[in-house]
């Protein structure tokens, strides 16, 4: 016969052990990248809110984070993923892909043999003016959005330290 606490210590043990498996603690075994799109809520190209998403793991062991920048105008469109999802359906991406930003390549063959006169299907990719690529892969996390508010949330913190010491 059982002890009465087994269901209640199995039922603790299950709801401890399903947000430790979902919970990203920066010590996984790959990178950690944001991935959204411009258009989902809080992605924007500086206003980027990390509680809407908490990043996912990229599948390659040398993968990094890409910060896809592109403008028309003034309509801004950012995509955050890991390199290796964005290969497989983007041919405009630099060669140079170490840590920065550089503008998008050309392809010469991107469209060579298209006759269509559909101008929203856009097959020579020529919509946006400018398309920026921001490569990093030193730090989880690190295509996200402007990186100074968690310094200022470093000087509350320390400020509110020093007020407890005195």
């Amino acid at each position: 016969m059982l002890p009465p606490t087994t269901p209640l210590i199995v039922a603790t043990a299950i709801l401890l052990a399903v947000p430790a498996i979902s919970f990203k603690t920066g010590l996984e075994d790959g990178l950690i990248c944001n991935v959204c799109v411009g258009t989902h809520p809080g992605c924007g190209e500086t206003g980027f809110d990390y509680r809407w998403y908490w990043g996912k793991m990229c599948p390659r062991y040398n993968d990094k984070c890409v910060k896809l920048i592109e403008k028309k105008g003034a309509e801004v469109m950012v995509t955050r993923d890991c390199l290796s999802n964005l290969e497989a359906f983007r041919t405009d991406i630099p060669a140079d892909k170490y840590e920065g930003c550089r503008s998008a390549s050309k392809d010469v063959k991107l469209g060579q043999h298209v006759f269509n006169k559909i101008e929203e299907l856009d097959v020579y990719r020529n919509h946006y003016d400018n398309t920026t690529y921001c490569f990093c892969d030193f730090d989880h996390w690190c295509n996200g959005g402007n990186h100074m508010m968690g310094t200022g949330w470093v000087v509350v913190g320390f400020a509110i330290f020093l007020a407890i010491l005195h």
